[in-house]
């Protein structure tokens, strides 16, 4: 959904707390099979307007408090080590969104093989997904761990809270941890469902009408509603 994590006030936290949920999001990711060994990382800001994120070479089903890395408002590193490779991603999310206060990056597997495979999630398909988040494009490939990574993204996280990068998992952000870490399951979710309904035959795109009812729905039950369905119902 188009930029869903300006809903509300945020709430600021603890660092402690944070740390807390950071690690438990890492291991929730790594126990579903939405990373694995040391792919993926986590980030969320401080209430001081520093950062938190995974550090180099976790894996993130083993994750503690003490694998963070304690950032400044200024990005310099105060504790914790050497960062993700993938911080670069993480910085420019925070930058273009200034709601975003989590951002989470995943390799689940029925998602990226859509990309390897050129299929797009771009289609208004799944209701549920359109209600919640839209659209969902996909990135040019850019090398990981290298600047491209944080370029490829940047036009498409301004108006999508959940963005595939080619060849290279997902990107989601929310207002927590929790939030970022459930558009990336429902993400996978829809990609799994998207697979099997192509071995099936293919899958047909809702229409116009559908698609008035379906935010008449969103909008009787105070929805955020993304970019296609603005206007509608």
């Amino acid at each position: 959904m188009s930029r869903d994590a300006k809903g509300g006030s945020a709430v600021i936290r603890s660092e402690s707390e944070l740390r807390e949920e950071i690690v438990s999001i890492a291991r929730r990711m790594h126990r579903q099979g939405l990373v694995a060994a040391t792919d993926g990382n986590v980030s969320c800001r401080t209430g001081d307007g520093g950062f938190l994120v995974t550090r180099s070479g976790l894996c993130l089903g083993e994750a503690t408090v003490d694998d963070l890395v304690r950032l400044n408002a200024t990005c310099q590193v105060l504790e914790g080590g050497k960062p993700t490779s993938e911080l670069a991603v993480h910085l420019t999310v925070y930058r273009i969104r200034d709601d975003v206060r989590s951002v989470v990056h995943a390799h689940p597997v029925y998602a990226n093989a859509l990309t390897f495979a050129g299929v797009s999630m771009d289609e208004l398909v799944i209701p549920e997904v359109v209600l919640t988040l839209g659209r969902i494009p996909t990135t040019e490939y850019g090398t990981p761990a290298c600047p491209e990574g944080a370029e490829v993204i940047a036009p498409h996280i301004v108006d999508h809270d959940a963005v595939l990068l080619q060849r290279h998992g997902s990107v989601t952000v929310g207002r927590t941890a929790t939030d970022a870490c459930l558009k990336l399951e429902k993400l996978e979710h829809a990609a799994h469902i998207l697979y099997l309904s192509r071995m099936l035959g293919g899958a047909t795109p809702l229409n116009a009408d559908e698609l008035s009812r379906l935010a008449a729905v969103g909008k009787r039950l105070g929805m955020d509603l993304s970019p296609p369905l603005r206007g509608l119902g």
